[in-house]
């Protein structure tokens, strides 16, 4: 009778936008995962045909995907605390720094929840294991039981792999390779702060007691999964590769061969029509410039590199597998909500860029799937464009409870009923402060603070190869685009007056000395 209750509460949410507070007894669970630094190269998506993603693509099988979803700015800390919020960047100021947003977390909370604290306060058993937030469970240690009921572990890491990393903040991301980051083997001590473009295929010895964090995450996962749960769920499941260092066990190296892999395609002149500000963005935190550290430490080093990353994806996936396994052979399986996102693409080199913390499409671009039990639409595909803001309505709106009335994203239960209903609402991505791009379902517009253009028609140009911005004919595509971009422009938490920052203070020294980096131009 309790499958039948739960079935009943999220059919009529679905059929009714149901608004109303329902049983606890009765309500679904929520399997919420995250994957961080996820791009759109999995199987299921297509954006690259050589990753091996099984796990992935089962789910969306399985469930709905969204191929056009879009993170609110591409970079972990602020991408994360956007979406638990439900608040975008441009209306609290946390563009990026974690310390600035925990001193102003009253300021901009105040009348709003995070995500896991509703649920709590709503009377759901809350758990979380692994980089749910960036630093891991919580950004806020002492509102970490605000948050969750239960958490695991962290990863610990010994002296001597930690050395390896050459001082890499959080432990989560290790191990490195064990030979060090080759830029600094190549390029010496001062090339350190970008020595995490780096990768290894790694032996058992080469890992704390001999495994990933990873794999941790999803025994910890499973293991919860296996238990006795006295309420409804709310468990969140932050799986950390494919992030930097490009490392993982060595049999996931083995599913590929090095002399195949293909790098993204990067036509000649790719830079030429991009704004200064976009320019100084691709550039990177290398002294060199990123692109110009990997594609001169040797003739394969980029190759290499989407090798690395192709096996940490596959080794993820590996790990999400289990826990999806696991759920299936649960008596939850029935009853469960899985929502699976990634906070912000990555680029392998695309516009010669090689983080995310950019507002092109590899950057801001993400997977998110949604499988909803009573709920058939498996296999199904929606192409309008969304918000990872969206989430939070959605996970209220289905699980019944009371409408969280300060969220800025819309919920898609509409487009969870038909993934085809028309859908006319553009996502505003921003990256740090006064830099936007608004993406519509066929159109991308980029403005930079500097007053820098870029308009991609991706109905026509998919790799975003040709600025239109400049053409007259455009005007209109345009016009209509900058009505989503935001109202109010707030300034980064605890700052009082914009005096730029290290991208204006490289577009000026490059202007004055004429001196911008041939392979920008």
């Amino acid at each position: 009778m309790r499958l039948i209750s739960a079935f009943t509460v999220i059919l009529l949410a679905l059929t009714l936008g149901a608004g109303c507070s329902a049983e606890p007894e009765s309500q679904p669970n929520v399997l919420f995962i995250s994957i961080d630094d996820l791009n759109d190269w999995q199987g299921s998506l297509g954006g690259n045909a050589q990753a091996i993603t099984p796990s992935l693509d089962k789910l969306a099988e399985e469930g709905l995907l969204f191929t056009n979803a879009h993170c609110s700015q591409p970079v972990c800390t602020a991408s994360r605390n956007s979406l638990l919020s439900g608040l975008h960047p441009s209306n609290t100021g946390w563009y990026g720094s974690t310390s600035a947003m925990r001193k102003t977390y009253d300021q901009v909370m105040q009348n709003n929840k995070m995500l896991p604290q509703y649920f709590k306060d709503n009377g759901y058993k809350t758990m979380a294991v692994g980089k749910i937030f960036h630093t891991g469970v919580s950004d806020y240690k002492d509102r970490t039981n605000d948050f969750w009921d239960m958490t695991a572990p962290d990863y610990k890491v010994p002296k001597d792999l930690k050395d390896l990393g050459d001082g890499y903040g959080g432990t989560k991301f290790y191990p490195f390779p064990k030979e060090r980051s080759q830029i600094v083997t190549h390029y010496g001590e001062d090339f350190a702060s970008g020595h995490s473009l780096c990768w290894g295929a790694l032996e058992r010895e080469d890992m704390p007691e001999g495994k990933m964090f990873d794999e941790l995450i999803s025994e910890w996962a499973v293991d919860r999964l296996s238990e006795d749960h006295d309420k409804p769920f709310f468990m969140a499941v932050g799986f950390v590769r494919p992030h930097v260092p490009y490392t993982a066990p060595k049999e996931y190296f083995d599913l590929y061969n090095l002399d195949e892999i293909k790098i993204p395609e990067v036509p000649e002149g790719e830079m030429s029509d991009i704004p200064l500000m976009g320019k100084s963005i691709a550039f990177g935190t290398i002294k060199t410039g990123d692109h110009y550290a990997v594609a001169n430490l040797s003739d394969t080093y980029w190759k290499e590199l989407v090798y690395a990353y192709l096996a940490c994806m596959s080794f993820v996936d590996d790990q999400l597998g289990k826990v999806l396994e696991a759920l299936e052979n649960s008596k939850y399986a029935d009853n469960t909500i899985i929502v699976l996102w990634s906070d912000h693409g990555q680029h392998l080199g695309e516009k010669h860029h090689w983080r995310k913390q950019a507002l092109w499409e590899e950057s801001t671009k993400v997977p998110l799937y949604f499988k909803v039990p009573g709920v058939d639409n498996r296999g199904a595909k929606s192409a309008r464009v969304v918000s990872l803001l969206d989430i939070y309505p959605t996970l209220v709106e289905i699980c019944g409870l009371p409408p969280a009335e300060k969220l800025e994203g819309n919920s898609l239960v509409p487009l969870i009923k038909d993934p085809k209903k028309e859908w006319d609402k553009p996502v505003l991505s921003s990256w740090y402060y006064g830099n936007y791009a608004v993406r519509s379902e066929n159109w991308r517009y980029i403005l930079y603070r500097d007053g820098g253009e870029e308009l991609y028609d991706h109905s026509n140009d998919p790799g975003e190869h040709i600025n239109l911005a400049g053409d007259p004919e455009n005007a209109d595509v345009i016009a209509e685009l900058k009505k989503s971009l935001p109202e109010t422009n707030v300034l980064p938490a605890g700052t009082e007056k914009w005096e730029g920052d290290k991208l204006d203070r490289r577009a000026r020294e490059w202007t004055e000395n004429d001196s911008i980096p041939i392979w920008l131009k």
